[in-house]
């Protein structure tokens, strides 16, 4: 059976994509027959000032609304059940995120909360989710993380010092508006790491075992999209066009990653961010290189793709020396947008990466990893993170 012919699903949200699209939000909750909306944001979105455009935007729908903004960076799950309570409190039927990765994962927990009644803890894994979620509407205001279009949520158990995967295609949002204009309060360093993260999205996506021909155009596009356009946008903030291909950049590697799901860096970061609590875009930068390396000889054809997608010239090139090339454009790439750190850097220990090691081969995302991984690998590669 050729690629071509294997069965692939395909799951999207709605997107409305352009500047302004933030201010459709009244008009779209009231199409879901809104009687009351929980918005979940964070502080720094309403110090930013985007909370306001949606707030006007309910009002001129003469729509009610809840604001739910106790939401950490790697939303907790003590977070998602407090959101819950308030949501059934103030009798809610729509949920709104407004913000990065945390708030966007935590609304998500929240409508699998309020429509299954159990913790949300107990969803961990994939296709665990019983009952339809309410409606979801997100604004996402960072250009990386792509929780706005995908099936995927990630929340923290500080108990177990781990963040869990919780994958279905239930918690695909029904709306996506995507407003490249919400990006512009980004600062630098976040700019780089949600960034890279979108990039490790692509390049785990495309050489996923559940990778197919309706993901691999999307996590190309993604990868030249990226290398092309992330060191200028640092260099030229206000550049509106550079923050436009961005921000396209990640809705086409979310739209490739939560449908061939993702690999090792990915399950390796959740057990890091959840370990020390570090930005996730910030674990997957400095794994990335590392698990590509491990992975290059089970994937070759498909680097060989991704290292032309970064501008690279592998023509006639021995396998072995595309490797090199790929592996030194990646940590280039990472340097020109000022990500040098390494695991050792942020704290982790060689105690740390057993236990580290042990959470991670659990993840969900180790499963579709084209080269297939042991606790004793899963190791190795932590140590040359180190």
């Amino acid at each position: 059976m050729t690629d071509l012919m294997k069965l692939r699903k395909f799951v999207s949200p709605e997107i409305i994509f352009g500047n302004n699209a933030r201010k459709l939000a009244g008009k779209y909750a009231s199409q879901f027959s809104a009687r009351k909306v929980l918005i979940v944001t964070d502080p720094g979105v309403i110090k930013a000032g985007w909370l306001s455009d949606i707030l006007e935007s309910l009002e001129a729908a003469a729509l009610p609304y809840s604001v739910f903004s106790s939401v950490t960076p790697n939303p907790r799950s003590s977070e998602v059940m407090i959101g819950a309570e308030i949501y059934r409190k103030e009798d809610c039927n729509v949920i709104l995120a407004v913000g990065g990765g945390s708030p966007m994962d935590c609304a998500k927990g929240i409508g699998i909360v309020v429509s299954n009644n159990r913790h949300i803890l107990t969803f961990e894994g994939v296709d665990k989710i019983e009952m339809p979620v309410p409606p979801l509407i997100f604004i996402p205001t960072t250009a990386g993380t792509s929780a706005d279009v995908s099936q995927f949520c990630i929340i923290a158990n500080p108990e177990e010092q781990v963040k869990i995967a919780i994958v279905s295609k239930s918690v695909v949002p029904d709306i996506a508006l995507i407003d490249p204009e919400t990006t512009g309060t980004m600062d630098s360093y976040l700019t780089a790491c949600t960034g890279i993260d979108a990039l490790v999205h692509a390049i785990e996506a495309y050489v996923s075992t559940a990778s197919g021909v309706m993901t691999d155009m999307y996590a190309l596009d993604a990868v030249k999209l990226i290398t092309e356009n992330l060191p200028a946008r640092l260099l030229d903030p206000h550049n509106t066009i550079l923050r436009e291909n961005i921000m396209l950049a990640s809705m086409k590697a979310g739209l490739a990653f939560s449908n061939a799901i993702l690999g090792a860096v990915h399950a390796m970061a959740h057990s890091l961010g959840g370990y020390l609590d570090l930005p996730h875009g910030e674990c997957n930068a400095m794994l990335l290189e590392h698990v590509v390396n491990y992975n290059f000889d089970y994937s070759v054809e498909r680097y060989r793709n991704i290292a032309t997608a970064m501008n690279l010239q592998v023509e006639g090139l021995k396998n072995r020396e595309v490797k090199t090339l790929l592996l030194n454009r990646i940590i280039d790439l990472k340097k020109e947008v000022g990500i040098v750190s390494s695991l050792s850097r942020k704290g982790v220990s060689k105690s740390d990466i057993l236990p580290l090691s042990k959470k991670a081969i659990k993840d969900a995302c180790i499963i579709t990893n084209p080269r297939s991984a042991s606790l004793e690998d899963i190791q190795t590669v932590y140590h040359e993170a180190m």
